[in-house]
């Protein structure tokens, strides 16, 4: 006879933590040292009055590694 009882794992699968408390905790020990909002995601420079058109179009056009 296969008398088998199921038996809780010895290690049972742990719930991943949830982001924003993985960001609190990496906050205590590190500090805050990364803006959430990197100054290649703001558009800090308002355009000129000097600039036309064409030149506020080109400089939106310019990737954030260039400039």
């Amino acid at each position: 006879m296969n008398d088998r009882r199921e038996q809780p794992e010895a290690n049972p699968p742990q719930e991943r933590e949830p982001e924003w408390k993985r960001q609190q905790r990496l906050a205590e020990i590190f500090g805050d040292v990364l803006p959430s909002v990197t100054s290649d995601e703001r558009d800090d420079a308002p355009p000129t009055k000097d600039d036309s058109a064409a030149d506020q179009w080109l400089k939106a056009q310019v990737p954030p590694h260039h400039g």
